[in-house]
């Protein structure tokens, strides 16, 4: 008999939202999240300025929020960055590290998004790692190795405790906006992957939440969600729609309570 497994839905909301449309969005998730499954957990992350807002909205509802990136230091001389502890103080509990749009045009390196997720765990938040491929990558047959030396640049400088708090989400770079999304099958095959490379480090990593991220949709996500190694989404464009975005979750409470 299959067991039971929570999943785990998360909007990134990018660089879009203004305080109205933000207020009208937060608090329609607030209350669809009430009427989901108690296996499905939902978070959003804001852009920085809003995390106050977030806070205000969501605080007491079933739906946690974060932040999109961190300052790879804790305090200082560092114009215009974010600390990790910064968003604590707004009642933050995640934060994505690594994003492929962070990786493309900030130059962020493997190494730099490891300390980031260093930075995310001594905070107390936990780190929602992205690796993923471009399109070249794929064609030429090494998503395999992409993936797993990004993932392991971040494995190399954790504790097996700090590792098992870290979410990794898989967002092939390929599927990110382009309204292209990976196969089930493909995005199966890469979760599969990246759960061994986890255990790998230490059997008890192979419990670490892997989330798909690549246009996901209320039309996929069920299909995707569906997949056993799937335990969820990373959610752009659609995080910005609260019906799309609830049916996503909807349709990862189908799949977690049939599992």
């Amino acid at each position: 008999m299959s067991k039971q497994r929570a999943k785990l839905v998360i909007g990134n909301w990018k660089m879009h939202g203004r305080l109205a449309g933000n207020a009208v969005l937060l608090e329609a998730v607030a209350q669809g999240a009430g009427e989901l499954a108690d296996t499905v957990h939902v978070g959003v992350c804001v852009p920085s300025p809003y995390l106050a807002q977030a806070q205000a909205l969501l605080e007491g509802s079933r739906v946690v929020w974060g932040v999109q990136d961190v300052s790879a230091f804790t305090s200082g001389a560092y114009t215009g960055e974010v600390a990790a502890p910064m968003a604590v103080d707004f009642g933050a509990s995640l934060a994505i590290v690594g994003h492929s749009e962070r990786r493309a045009y900030h130059r962020e390196s493997s190494e730099l998004v490891a300390v980031k997720t260093q930075r995310v765990l001594e905070a107390g938040l936990t780190p929602i790692v992205c690796v993923g491929e471009t399109l070249e990558e794929r064609e030429a047959g090494t998503t395999e190795q992409v993936v797993g030396a990004q993932l392991d640049e971040v494995l190399v400088k954790l504790s097996v405790e700090e590792a098992a708090r870290i979410v990794v989400a898989y967002e092939p770079v390929w599927a990110i906006g382009t309204g292209k999304s990976a196969t089930s099958q493909q995005a199966q095959d890469v979760h599969a992957f990246l759960r061994a490379r986890l255990a790998a480090k230490d059997a008890a990593l192979a419990r670490v939440p892997l989330l798909y991220g690549g246009s996901v949709k209320p039309e996929n996500a069920e299909e995707l969600f569906r997949q056993p190694d799937i335990d969820g989404g990373l959610i752009g464009g659609a995080s910005l729609k609260d019906q799309d975005f609830l049916a996503i979750c909807k349709a990862a409470g189908a799949v977690s309570v049939t599992q």
